[in-house]
């Protein structure tokens, strides 16, 4: 576990050490992250700096958004962050493995904001940003299961169980969000 670190910034640039460790399959990934409270509410602080960059990111590098579209992607994203999180504590209840939840929750969240980051740049590229929406995707499912593996070390058909029941848990979420935010089509 990493050593407390006595500003945010520190603990920012382990984090990033600790994301490129899981991005390479570095074994000794855990030892960047924070796994303390205090580690855990400065990871939840990560995410919610992704979470605003989301939303105003476009708008800070002077992408025009339509009316509403900033708030409408914080709901969005700060609930698919809930189920997220809800789902990954079930999940690992059920398996008996309640122990790995911070852990998970902490890395996870790290990596959230440097995938908004990416997205964020990917915005900038304009047609080549998509080359970086894929790289994303990718290094996203890499990540997860180098979190599953080294982080919350859950065997193979664990980490499928938690992937697919956050794909279910956001999926739903999703039509929550769906059925909130669309307004009804009338009747003609």
């Amino acid at each position: 576990m990493a050593q407390s670190t006595s500003t945010f910034l520190e603990e920012l640039m382990n984090a990033a050490r600790g994301c490129f460790a899981l991005l390479t399959g570095d074994r000794q990934a855990p030892t960047w992250f924070d796994f303390s409270q205090r580690g855990l509410i400065g990871s939840l602080i990560a995410t919610t700096i992704a979470i605003g960059l989301a939303g105003f990111g476009p708008v800070l590098i002077g992408v025009p958004l339509p009316a509403g579209a900033a708030t409408q992607s914080i709901v969005v994203n700060a609930v698919l962050f809930a189920a997220q999180a809800a789902t990954g504590f079930v999940a690992l209840r059920q398996m008996g493995r309640q122990d790995g939840f911070i852990p998970y929750l902490v890395a996870s969240n790290w990596v959230t904001l440097a995938s908004a980051v990416l997205l964020l740049l990917s915005t900038l590229l304009g047609p080549l940003g998509v080359v970086i929406l894929a790289l994303v995707v990718i290094l996203a499912l890499a990540t997860f299961i180098n979190i599953g593996r080294f982080i919350v070390t859950l065997t193979p058909l664990q980490i499928g169980i938690l992937f697919v029941s956050q794909a279910v848990g956001v999926f739903l979420a999703l039509a929550v969000v769906a059925i909130l935010f669309v307004p009804p089509t009338p009747a003609v």
